[in-house]
């Protein structure tokens, strides 16, 4: 089949009545999650600072980012931006096509949307990694934890804006954006899996001993951290198999066709937005209810666990207190 059959097939219509409905839908979710999460921010200033607001307050602001860019994305419709509501190629700067500007801004806010959904796990395990490195290398030198989260972020927002440059250099088309992003994401969520095993693993572990230590009850803390790691993996494990198995069928398609038109069908692809966009809801909505029943205090809980234990055991651990939240 050619390129032009295949995208005869993918165009004969922009949106099919259920993916408008679902588009629709979806956004007054991520609306109301932007609302909401607005709401917290605004009573969280007021009710002080410290460490907890300071941590309370950078976790709300990623939640809001993150839903109100994809509240901005599912706005807009398709119908404006491009003239299918599946991908298609289309090369920047094509004078016999006037999509590549739609589809361009369109794949460039759904990425930020995902970058800012994936920073507030970044910044969960850059804290954890913050604490265990105090206990189990007490005496090497530690960062700021905000820094390292900065440069992670960074660094993924680089590689995103290299995607942009590729793409409007021609270097490949729209589905090559697409390709990139899968790979990507594929690639953080399989990083976070795993290193939301190991370091829940070992914070159960130094929360555990600290409580022995101290005879006092950590089940709390436990309980927590176990929750943020089985709904967090369940969630990166969930995109990574998704983004594999499409990151698969693109390079398939691309490989044997030169384009992926043919895969990109309104019913796999209505799948692949079902799938990635409702777990979205599903652990923003998680997170939310998290922190407002005090779930968070995890980071908190484990900041002045450390900090109360630095202070009784300082001979000990030859340790100064250092700030704990930047």
């Amino acid at each position: 089949m050619s390129d032009n059959e295949g995208n005869i097939e993918t165009t004969e219509a922009v949106e099919t009545s259920y993916e408008r409905f679902n588009d629709a839908f979806l956004g007054l979710i991520f609306f109301l999650i932007a609302l909401k999460t607005a709401q917290r921010m605004s009573y969280s200033t007021k009710a002080g600072g410290g460490s907890e607001a300071i941590f309370v307050t950078a976790f709300y602001s990623l939640i809001l980012l993150t839903s109100s860019l994809r509240f901005v994305w599912f706005a807009i419709p398709k119908s404006i931006s491009q003239t299918s509501y599946t991908p298609t190629a289309v090369q920047a700067f094509d004078e016999g096509s006037s999509d590549w500007v739609g589809i361009f801004l369109s794949q460039i806010i759904l990425t930020a949307g995902s970058l800012a959904l994936f920073s507030i796990f970044i910044l969960i395990l850059v804290y954890w990694a913050d604490i265990l490195k105090k206990y189990f290398y007490p005496g090497a030198r530690r960062f700021r934890p905000m820094m390292i989260f900065a440069t992670s972020v960074i660094t993924l927002v680089v590689l995103e804006v290299l995607n942009a440059v590729f793409f409007l250099s021609k270097f490949y088309s729209s589905e090559g954006m697409i390709l990139f992003d899968s790979l990507l994401l594929s690639a953080v969520s399989l990083v976070c899996v795993v290193q939301f095993t190991i370091f829940s693993h070992r914070f159960r572990t130094v929360l555990k001993t600290l409580g022995a230590i101290n005879q006092v009850s950590t089940e709390s803390q436990v309980r927590r951290i176990v929750w943020i790691t089985v709904t967090g993996n369940l969630f990166f494990f969930t995109r990574a198999f998704e983004e594999a198995i499409l990151t698969f069928f693109l390079a398939s398609y691309w490989h044997r066709y030169g384009s992926v038109s043919m895969v990109f069908t309104h019913g796999l692809w209505d799948t692949y937005m079902v799938v990635k966009h409702w777990s979205e809801v599903a652990i923003l909505c998680l997170m939310l209810y998290s922190l407002q029943s005090r779930f968070t205090a995890v980071a908190r809980d484990g900041y002045e666990v450390v900090g109360e234990i630095s202070k009784q055991q300082a001979d000990a651990m030859r340790e100064e207190e250092q700030p704990l939240v930047v």
